[in-house]
């Protein structure tokens, strides 16, 4: 009676699994199919990581590629984007004089006032400034840009970091990968020429980017194209370089105190391991001649 039950279960369970698989076999091609025409996810590329010269605890900005990475701002993003938490004076950190930036603020003009009549007016900027917006508000920004006002890029390179995912994020732990938004900015500018799929229906007036982090295009036409900024320093004239500088110079505007938070950061290490050392000597020394 139980060689009989036993058999019966036995049949029962391969048959089962005859089922399954060909249930499985035949809804792959389904799925295939729902999958191609399903909504997609956004950002539907991750941001190409990249390497940079300020990653890892020990990392340093690159003040030739932060130079240039200003050029780009000022002759391309500052058309139609603003810095408006970053003060003239902070280009010293990039290896300016006081004589360079005071010479370079004067480019600018900003609003003051009220003057001694309770009138507005402009005049040069100097170096305790910000960087003016090319806008006068973001009713204006938006209508000068199909209804999209292009955001601030004082701070873009934290706020634009994408969430890596599990396991990765654990690794992140350990490897102290904190240039999510670099990534994504550079993935960004370099993202324009991929080609558009098949199934998917682009808005009339805006521009595919599948590295883009709220829908499959977006209002910004391709920014920048090859050998449209001079670099003095004989660097690469390319949209690849463009946007390697920039992004590292958007996270120098963001975090311009990188440097001095790590080595903050591996002094205090060094303090914890010493300390930590002298409290182990110091316990077995207390209790070396106690009975345990």
């Amino acid at each position: 009676m139980k060689k009989l039950v036993a058999g019966i279960l036995s049949l029962a369970l391969v048959a089962g699994l005859g089922v399954s698989f060909a249930t499985a076999e035949e809804a792959a091609p389904a799925a295939g199919a729902a999958a191609e025409h399903a909504t997609p996810h956004f950002p539907m590329h991750h941001p190409r990581e990249q390497e940079w010269s300020f990653a890892g605890p020990f990392g340093k900005y690159d003040r030739g590629q932060l130079q240039r990475g200003l050029k780009v701002y000022t002759e391309v993003c500052s058309a139609c984007h603003s810095m408006n938490l970053v003060a003239f004076r902070t280009l010293e950190g990039l290896g300016y004089s006081e004589a360079q930036v005071k010479a370079f603020a004067a480019n600018y003009e900003v609003e003051d006032g009220p003057n001694s009549d309770g009138e507005m007016f402009t005049r040069k900027a100097v170096p305790s400034d910000h960087f003016p917006s090319p806008f006068p508000n973001v009713q204006a920004a938006a209508a000068a840009n199909n209804g999209a006002a292009p955001p601030d890029f004082s701070l873009i390179a934290k706020a634009r970091g994408i969430t890596r995912g599990f396991p990765q994020f654990v690794f992140d732990i350990f490897t102290q990968y904190q240039e999510g938004g670099p990534d994504y900015i550079y993935s960004l500018l370099t993202g324009y020429d991929e080609e558009v799929p098949a199934h998917l229906e682009v808005a009339e007036g805006t521009h595919f980017n599948p590295y883009f982090v709220s829908a499959a295009a977006l209002a910004m036409a391709k920014p920048i194209s090859d050998d449209q900024v001079t670099y003095d320093d004989g660097s690469p004239q390319t949209v690849d370089q463009y946007a390697r500088d920039v992004s590292a110079f958007l996270m120098w505007a963001a975090e311009p105190h990188l440097e001095a938070r790590k080595r903050t950061g591996f002094m205090v290490m060094v303090f914890l391991v010493i300390f930590t050392g002298l409290i182990y000597l110091t316990k077995k020394s207390v209790y070396a001649n106690k009975e345990h």
